[in-house]
């Protein structure tokens, strides 16, 4: 009686079998903050979803609770020699404190209008070693080695420039295609100037009460390009701290939808962990506020050539804001890094003409939701359903 038992079961399971294209992948995802969330991008590791048998993570598909397919990046967060995958992102906004269930299954391998883009980045060999990103909010470019000898107007610094959008498009092909991005023809422009100063959000080591900075990048490394997160590296040549060597490589990321970007400067030295100082270029009768508790400084300024206004800001977080300092050309917010050297902050901006921030009440207001929700990530539970 067992015997036929035994077979009879074998023969259901064969004839039904449970395989990874039929199982899902429940996650439950929580705002625990009283703040709405827009555009909050969620990240779900490969472990996570090992329970699909996916061999590649752009097979995975994520559909929301009423059967509505969401775009989704699979990306490699380690840069590993195989690039490998290793989470998928996708997006969604959360009103303040709610929970939201998605679904992850197996699909076709993910392939992606254009119109589906929303972040973007590349090295610019053609404009003196540019590497320029952008979202469907901002742009930002920073400087390569090739630009510290050009002749025509030499600049050595490891400034972060603004590039000034106003349509969710992907701009920075058809800029650096027609070189004529100081004029706005209707999408923006590049109206900052940037120079010597840290720009928005570049950094350096502060020591011996002045900052010091390296020099334009030498090396940079794609790990993710869209459509919804552009994350990368860039590498910076030994530079001098008081007299002490220091390199620094900084991973740089922006998700769709968002006004900040998330920095993480990595840093080698012989000893000691570096007191970071992180900048905002001042300007002439600039605005500035600070919250040094929830860990943010915004300022709000004219813009040059008459463009409008724009606000900047600088996001550490409640445990790393240290203090705030200036130098000649900037206003500095001071961090120490942890003790593998490494520290992770937010900056960005917005202009008033894009339409989203028009006084600089409400940018104050979103960096401060935007801080809140720094200190307390959505909260993801992810379990298998048969």
């Amino acid at each position: 009686m067992k015997r036929h038992a035994t077979i009879s079961l074998a023969l259901a399971l064969f004839a039904n079998p449970v395989s990874a294209e039929d199982s899902k992948v429940e996650i439950r995802a929580t705002n625990p903050v009283p703040v709405t969330r827009y555009n909050e991008t969620l990240e779900v590791s490969a472990k996570d979803l090992a329970r699909l048998g996916a061999k590649n993570l752009n097979l995975i598909h994520v559909k929301d609770s009423d059967g509505k397919e969401l775009v989704c990046q699979a990306i490699d967060t380690d840069g590993d020699e195989l690039r490998t995958f290793d989470s998928v992102l996708f997006q969604s906004d959360f009103a303040a404190g709610e929970t939201k269930i998605f679904m992850a299954s197996l699909g076709a391998k993910q392939v992606y209008p254009k119109e589906q883009y929303k972040a973007f980045g590349r090295f610019v060999r053609e404009r003196f070693d540019d590497f320029a990103w952008e979202n469907d909010r901002i742009g930002h470019r920073t400087y390569g080695q090739a630009l510290e000898t050009w002749k025509g107007e030499p600049l050595t610094s490891s400034t972060i420039d603004i590039w000034s959008k106003r349509t969710p498009r992907m701009v920075i092909n058809d800029w650096y295609l027609a070189d004529d991005y100081h004029v706005d023809h209707g999408e923006g422009a590049d109206y900052y100037s940037a120079g010597l100063s840290r720009g928005c959000g570049g950094s350096g080591i502060w020591a011996a009460d002045r900052l010091w900075v390296s020099k334009n990048f030498t090396h940079s490394n794609v790990l993710a390009n869209g459509p919804i997160r552009v994350l990368f590296e860039l590498t910076y040549a030994p530079f001098s701290v008081n007299g002490v060597d220091v390199s620094e490589t900084k991973r740089i990321s922006l998700d769709a939808g968002q006004q900040l970007d998330r920095f993480e400067s990595h840093y080698q030295m012989a000893d000691g962990r570096p007191t970071v100082g992180i900048g905002m270029k001042k300007a002439p009768g600039e605005k500035l506020e600070s919250n040094p508790v929830d860990g943010w400084v915004t300022k709000w300024e004219a813009m040059e050539k008459g463009a409008g206004n724009q606000g900047l800001a600088v996001i550490t977080g409640p445990k790393l804001f240290s203090k705030q300092v200036e130098d000649s050309l900037n206003h500095l917010v001071l961090t120490r890094a942890n003790p593998n050297n490494v520290v992770t902050y937010w900056a960005g901006f917005c202009w008033d003409k894009a339409g989203s921030f028009t006084t600089q009440a409400a940018w104050i207001h979103y960096v401060s939701d935007f801080a809140k929700c720094v200190s307390a990530p959505i909260v993801i539970r992810v379990t298998s359903t048969p």
